[in-house]
């Protein structure tokens, strides 16, 4: 069973920068995603990146976030740059597509002054 762990969370000011990590056991070498929910929304694709690397990121979000992924340590990175209040909410890891069944607790990301 996969095991996804969400961490590096945080609050965060306006403008500010902050990157999240997710650990994965139990599966191999997947493409992967981020995702987030924010309160009273739907869980939506942030990015993914694929086993070799290669990077997608939402159309709204791609200009300031990046995705990165290191193989040898099975892990998956989120770069968000110039944060703004209305990216405050939970980062989910997965693959990609997601697993539903492979859900962690996401960590939570606040951006207020």
């Amino acid at each position: 069973q996969v095991q996804l762990v969400e961490s590096g969370g945080g609050w965060v000011q306006p403008g500010g920068s902050i990157r999240v990590f997710c650990a994965v056991s139990g599966s191999n070498i997947r493409a992967m995603a981020w995702y987030r929910q924010a309160p009273g929304k739907q869980r939506e694709f942030v990015a993914s990146i694929s086993i070799t690397g290669d990077t997608s990121v939402q159309n709204d979000l791609r200009d300031r976030f990046t995705i990165a992924r290191d193989n040898a340590k099975n892990a998956v990175h989120l770069q968000m740059n110039n944060l703004k209040p209305e990216d405050t909410a939970l980062y989910y890891c997965n693959t990609y597509p997601p697993n539903t069944s492979a859900w962690g607790q996401g960590t939570q990301v606040t951006v207020s002054s």
